[in-house]
């Protein structure tokens, strides 16, 4: 890989029946090969997913069961889109999701895959590293880059977002690899990005509440911002013990 100028890369984006990739299927793929310059090629179907679509579900992206019926089942295409997805750096947004719905999909038909050791880049922990948008979702990444909207929240409309985020977040680095280098290490996140402190900073967050997120299976770069918040605390209330000369009456 040399200037990021220069290479290629794949965008994918799945829409599903839920968001457990063992016991939830594929309804949607759509798969962009790109350059900074264009896109490459494209590709999309929707997908039978051999089980109901839930409701919940179908009131995010708008695909029906009738609109499935008849489309091709996940095994009848995943050898092509293996094919598609192997050889270049893979980008999208909280990108392990939908790389574990493939994988998972892969190992229910005994077809065998590299995907497990595939390079990605995920434009959410860009977008962290950015660190100047409100919120990190791709909505409001779009709205803050002003990017076009695409209408509904679907497979392709939701990777020709995605392209253009990961243009705007992409520019201060020169090569992929060094992206690559940068996201080895974990982001020191501002705000509580979830549960019942969402947007919160973690100087506000009870201790309690910290310590509680800290044996949960969150992303490194969450678990990575609760030790820092408690070390520093700890910290401070062993400066102040030091500093109090009664602190052990």
């Amino acid at each position: 890989m040399g200037q990021i100028t220069s290479d290629t890369f794949i965008c994918f984006d799945l829409e599903t029946t839920g968001l457990d990739p063992v016991n939830d299927r594929i309804i949607e793929i759509a798969i962009v090969k790109f350059t900074l310059d264009g896109f490459v090629e494209s590709f999309e179907t929707l997908v039978d997913p051999e089980k109901q679509i839930p409701q919940d579900s179908i009131e995010i992206h708008n695909i029906t069961q009738d609109m499935v019926e008849g489309k091709p089942k996940i095994q009848e295409i995943l050898p092509d889109i293996l094919k598609k997805l192997a050889g270049h750096v893979i980008i999208g947004h909280g990108i392990k999701l939908d790389l574990d719905f493939i994988i998972q999909a892969c190992k229910r038909f005994d077809i065998p895959t590299m995907l497990t050791s595939c390079r990605y880049i995920d434009t959410l922990r860009l977008a962290r590293l950015y660190g100047q948008s409100p919120t990190n979702s791709l909505e409001q990444l779009r709205k803050h880059f002003n990017i076009a909207d695409e209408g509904a929240h679907r497979a392709m409309n939701d990777v020709v977002v995605n392209i253009d985020v990961f243009k705007y977040l992409s520019q201060s680095f020169k090569t992929t690899e060094s992206i690559f280098k940068r996201l080895e290490k974990p982001i020191h996140l501002k705000l509580m990005p979830l549960g019942k402190h969402k947007g919160r900073p973690f100087s506000d967050i009870p201790t309690e509440y910290l310590r509680w997120a800290l044996g949960k299976d969150f992303d490194q770069d969450l678990i990575f911002s609760i030790k820092t918040e408690l070390k520093k605390r700890n910290d401070g209330h062993r400066f102040h013990q030091l500093a109090n000369p009664f602190s052990e009456l």
